[in-house]
């Protein structure tokens, strides 16, 4: 927020500092408002117009990028953790305790070390991105790998929240989905109205469910009442609070999952999922029957992209419009293309594709795909030759 002082004739210019998606949407969010909020400054993350892809896939849509990689950790998940570390510490908790495929293990020990209070993460044994595990290892977290896969831990640690007096912070929490639902409110004020089409990555299923709450909460009477529920919605249990006439319409939603991961496109849980995208390598979502809600209310839908896809399309990301995300993320724009080139979306829409985690979280695959090395001599020549060779 910008305020201008005249003083003397003279201009002075000076800005308010961000503190973070409690503060800013504090009206919106199941907070006693003495209650102190958690953050290391959160949301508010870049909304960016893709300039270059669409002429180079030959698509004629407007294509924007949430590039949730810039939250803190590097992921979306500080949205939700911001608001569930913050409402363990006002109950007075001590400790948290979550199953992660890595961005949830990261944030939680981040806002945990934040609070002062202590972390514990569940991971599944092989299956986690480095980038992922050496966040929760620095920010003091204590990790149980586990010989199993994240359904297995998140079984584990419901089973432990449920004995012990340790707060839970996975997206079961609806703390979670309450801070998740800002970003909904960030692209509205950010594009002046609602997308005709938000893609996201599907894993949990919480995220998809989560900007839906944000978008119902914040459609106006051109489409009905200003607080429109939602059935997505478990905490407000059909009676929003937070109702505010930001937007017109609401978008239709669509989650892309790994083909080898795929549970909402193959009608059941997946007792073995596999995908390079290890963060929506998920069989059995907990966010299972709010994310059928989502679709059904929104009129999208949720389809499989493959992993080769997925990869190409963290490639063209990277090269045609510099923004590096995680293998995971991709999938929204995977899933926008296949769609496009299906017929599936309309010549002009505006399509929000959600990247929920920064490329640095997995490096290895990006080096993996990303071309070699070349290595020369240290002469002018040398040098000279390798680049016209090429």
């Amino acid at each position: 927020m910008i305020h201008q002082c005249v003083e003397n004739e003279e201009v002075f210019v000076t800005a308010s500092r961000y503190t973070g998606v409690i503060d800013r949407y504090r009206d919106y969010l199941p907070l006693a408002p003495e209650t102190q909020a958690v953050s290391l400054g959160e949301g508010d993350t870049p909304l960016i117009e893709c300039l270059n892809l669409p002429r180079q896939l030959g698509m004629d849509l407007r294509i924007f990028l949430k590039y949730e990689g810039l939250n803190p950790t590097g992921s979306f998940k500080d949205r939700g953790m911001t608001m569930a570390v913050t409402k363990a510490r006002e109950e007075g908790s001590e400790m948290v305790i979550c199953a992660s495929t890595g961005n949830t293990s990261a944030a939680a020990a981040a806002y945990a070390a934040r609070a002062g209070m202590r972390a514990y993460v569940v991971i599944p044994e092989g299956k986690i991105a480095l980038g992922k595990l050496s966040q929760a290892m620095m920010h003091g977290a204590l990790v149980l790998q586990i010989r199993g896969n994240f359904d297995a831990g998140m079984r584990i640690v419901q089973e432990v929240a449920a004995r012990a007096p340790i707060t839970l912070v996975n997206s079961v929490n609806p703390y979670r989905l309450q801070g998740q639902k800002t970003a909904a409110f960030e692209i509205i004020e950010a594009l002046g109205e609602a997308p005709d089409y938000h893609a996201l990555p599907v894993g949990n299923a919480g995220n998809i469910t989560a900007h839906w709450m944000g978008y119902c909460e914040a459609t106006d009477g051109r489409e009905g009442a200003g607080d429109i529920l939602t059935g997505a919605c478990k905490f407000c249990n059909g009676r929003c609070s937070y109702g505010h006439g930001k937007a017109g319409k609401r978008p239709k939603m669509l989650g892309f999952q790994a083909a080898g991961s795929a549970p909402f496109i193959a009608g059941h849980f997946v007792q073995d999922p596999e995908t390079i995208a290890t963060a929506i390598r998920i069989g059995h979502p907990m966010s299972w029957d709010q994310a059928h809600v989502v679709a059904r209310e929104s009129g999208g839908w949720f389809a499989a992209v493959t992993d080769a896809e997925i990869l190409e399309a963290q490639r063209w990301l990277a090269r045609f419009e510099g923004v590096f995300c995680e293998p995971a993320s991709a999938a929204s724009l995977a899933g926008v293309v296949a769609a496009a080139r299906a017929g599936r979306l309309e010549a002009g829409a505006t399509v929000v594709c959600t990247l929920t985690g920064h490329g640095l979280k997995d490096p290895d695959t990006a080096i993996a795909q990303g071309g070699e090395v070349v290595t020369v001599d240290a002469t002018l020549a040398a040098v000279e030759r390798a680049i016209l060779e090429r």
